[in-house]
C-alpha cells in the first residue's frame, strides 16, 4: 500500500469526461517513470484498468505515446447488470471471459475492488477536507483561534458574512483591525 497514488486531475475542462481524466492520470504516473532519473521509480508489470473497450483504447494510446510498448494493459468491465462474475476482459484487441470459479478472476476482482476502496475513500477524505475549508480561511489575520472563535459565536461563515462591523468588533479577541478586514473582505 505504501506504493499506491492518488491523482488530482488538474485540468479544468475534463472535470466529467473519463478518457481525459485516465488519459490525464496515466500520463503523469509513465511521464514521471521516464524523466526518474535515480531509478526510484518502476514500470509495472501489469495495467489493470476498471472500465470496458474504450477506456482499454486510451491507455494503450496513452501508454504507446509515451513509447512504453511493452506494458500489457487489461481491462475489466462489470457486466451488463453489474454483478460479480460477469466480467469482460479486454486485452490486446481480445475480448474474453472467466468462468465464474475462476482464481485468475477472483484475483483480478479483488485487486479491481481494493483500487475501487482506495479511490472512493481519497475521494471522500478530500471531499471532508473541502467541507472543512471555510471563506474565513481567505482573510489574512484569520488562522485557527479567530475562525474557531467567529463560528462559535455566529454559527458558520454564512453569519459572519452578514455580521455588521459593529458585531464583529465586539467579539473578544476580534480586535478593529480584523473586524474591518473581515468585513471589508465580504462587503467589499
Amino acid at each position: 500500500k505504501k506504493r499506491y497514488r492518488k491523482f488530482n486531475i488538474k485540468s479544468e475542462n475534463i472535470k466529467n469526461d473519463d478518457y481525459s481524466m485516465l488519459k490525464e492520470v496515466l500520463f503523469r504516473r509513465f511521464s514521471k517513470v521516464i524523466k526518474d532519473t535515480e531509478n526510484t521509480l518502476s514500470l509495472p508489470d501489469l495495467v489493470l484498468i476498471d472500465g470496458g473497450k474504450g477506456q482499454y483504447s486510451v491507455a494503450r494510446k496513452t501508454i504507446n505515446e509515451l513509447g512504453l510498448y511493452d506494458i500489457p494493459i487489461i481491462a475489466i468491465a462489470k457486466g451488463k447488470f453489474r454483478n460479480s462474475g460477469n466480467e469482460t476482459f479486454f486485452f490486446e484487441n481480445k475480448t474474453f471471459k472467466f468462468s465464474r470459479n475462476d482464481p485468475i478472476l477472483f484475483f483480478l476482482q479483488r485487486l479491481r475492488d481494493e483500487a475501487h476502496r482506495f479511490a472512493v475513500s481519497a475521494h471522500r477524505d478530500k471531499r471532508i477536507k473541502g467541507m472543512k475549508k471555510s471563506l474565513l480561511d481567505q482573510i489574512g489575520g484569520i488562522g485557527k483561534i479567530r475562525k474557531k472563535t467567529l463560528l462559535n459565536h455566529f454559527g458558520s461563515a454564512r453569519a459572519v458574512e452578514s455580521a455588521s462591523l459593529d458585531e464583529l468588533k465586539s467579539i473578544d479577541g476580534i480586535e478593529l483591525s480584523i473586524a474591518k478586514k473581515i468585513h471589508n473582505f465580504f462587503h467589499s
